[in-house]
C-alpha cells in the first residue's frame, strides 16, 4: 500500500500567512514576537485614535483663534465705518443749512428771496 501524503500545516505559519494586518506587520518589523519585550502593537489603534484627536484638537483651536481675530479686525472696520458715516452726515447737514446754501449760491449771482412764499390759487373756469 502507498503512504499517506497529505501533510499537515504547521499552525504557526498558517497564523503568519492569515494575520496580514498592519499592526502584525509592525509588531514583527519591531521584535515583538518576543515575550520579554517589544512594542505592545495592541495598544496603538488607542495610541493613534488619541493622536489623531489631538492634532483635530490642536488644527480646532488654531482656526478658532483665526476666527476671533478676523472677528476682532471685522469689529474695527465697522467701528471706523461708523465714525466715517457720523462725520459725514454732520457736514452734510451742516452744508445743508438756509445761511450756507446762501453763502455758497451768492458766488453764482443769486440771493436770497425776501418775499416770504406764496400760494397760487387758480379758479377753476380761467385756465
Amino acid at each position: 500500500m502507498t503512504e499517506n501524503t497529505f501533510k499537515k500545516k504547521d499552525k504557526n505559519k498558517a497564523k503568519d500567512s492569515a494575520s496580514g494586518s498592519i499592526f502584525s506587520k509592525l509588531d514583527k518589523a519591531l521584535g515583538g514576537n518576543n515575550a520579554e519585550g517589544g512594542l505592545p502593537v495592541h495598544y496603538l489603534p488607542y495610541v493613534l485614535f488619541l493622536v489623531v484627536m489631538g492634532i483635530f484638537y490642536i488644527g480646532n483651536s488654531h482656526y478658532a483663534d483665526k476666527t476671533t481675530r478676523k472677528i476682532d479686525k471685522l469689529h474695527q472696520e465697522v467701528e471706523d465705518l461708523r465714525a466715517d458715516y457720523t462725520t459725514l452726515k454732520s457736514e452734510y447737514m451742516f452744508a445743508s443749512k438756509q445761511s450756507e446754501v446762501a453763502k455758497k449760491v451768492k458766488k453764482l449771482g443769486l440771493k436770497e428771496s425776501e418775499k416770504p412764499p406764496f400760494k397760487i390759487v387758480v379758479e377753476k373756469g380761467e385756465y
